[in-house]
């Protein structure tokens, strides 16, 4: 209970009014919801902001380099097959790509890390079915990922211009009209959405439902992701604010799992730009079909960046 509803609480059984509260008061009580809003807003953008301007965030995002069958060198000489900033030396080492496996062998004289302990060689797990090795140069880092048949090597570094002069990222102001409740209505049969990527193909991710919810008297869809034990729902959508205001190829949503009646609530105010909004070398999912909707989402995170 808010201390003004404390304050009349107490009054009204002190000396009850001959006639109804007047409308200031209750008016007070409205507006409240719209300060919260505001400040939880708030909050959620500085952490966003600060796991986004981490050492290993996606501002720090250098390169991508597909790797090919056989040896590949790396460093920073511009003919190395796989590119490393300028941190790294000319000749850092060679990767091996065999089949679906990848190993690294350092260069000379080259000292790097894995996990916090000297890495001399060896086959590199990707992110095919968790977090995956990050081996360490000074302030640059790179991992193996994989996309369908497609093996790449992520290259980071902690000193990027992107991050150390990075302006932040507007946003719209908080406003309670873009925290909705949606129902989530199951599917009567488990299916795959196919979600497509900034890559040219698209990925099988197991849809979660469809939320059904209501904004300005119109109904709308979306379908979520997530896979059973993830402890939210994930969204990627677009909206008519792609034209002009908001990143052209859509932003990012989570949202809480439905209670046990099947709500859910939406906050569109935590709508945030995607890592290719800020680079290049992301490989972002893109809006599945039925994912655009036909109205303005002037909530959350606007345009940042030039991609």
């Amino acid at each position: 209970m808010s201390t003004l509803a404390l304050v009349l609480s107490l009054a009204l059984q002190a000396s009850p009014p001959a006639k109804p509260l007047p409308k200031p008061a209750a008016q007070a009580e409205k507006k409240a919801p719209a300060e919260d809003i505001a400040a939880s807003t708030q909050a959620w953008h500085a952490e966003r902001l600060q796991r986004l301007q981490s050492p290993d965030g996606w501002l720090t995002l250098v390169g991508l380099t597909w790797l090919k069958e056989g040896e590949q060198t790396a460093g920073s000489a511009p003919d190395s097959a796989v590119p490393l900033p300028s941190p790294a030396p000319a000749r850092a080492g060679t990767f091996v790509r065999k089949g679906n496996s990848v190993s690294f062998q350092p260069a000379p004289g080259v000292a790097l890390t894995l996990e916090g302990k000297p890495f001399t060689g060896g086959a590199l797990k990707t992110d095919e079915k968790g977090a995956p090795d990050v081996v360490r140069l000074g302030t640059v880092s790179f991992q193996i990922i994989l996309r369908k048949d497609r093996l790449g090597v992520r290259v980071k570094d902690s000193e990027a211009a992107a991050r150390k002069q990075f302006p932040g990222i507007p946003l719209y102001p908080a406003s309670a009209d873009w925290k909705v409740e949606a129902r989530l209505v199951p599917d009567d049969k488990p299916r795959m959405l196919s979600v497509p990527t900034v890559l040219g193909y698209a990925e099988e991710m197991k849809a979660a439902g469809t939320l059904v919810f209501t904004v300005a008297g119109k109904e709308y869809r979306l379908t979520p992701v997530g896979e059973e034990g993830d402890g939210e729902l994930f969204i990627v959508f677009g909206d008519e604010t792609n034209r002009d205001t908001t990143y052209g190829a859509g932003r990012f949503l989570e949202a809480p799992l439905p209670d046990k009646d099947g709500r859910v609530v939406l906050d569109f105010n935590r709508a945030y730009n995607p890592p290719c909004a800020f680079s290049r070398f992301a490989t972002c999912p893109l809006p599945p079909r039925g994912n655009r909707l036909h109205l303005r989402v002037e909530a959350g995170e606007k345009r940042a960046g030039e991609h």
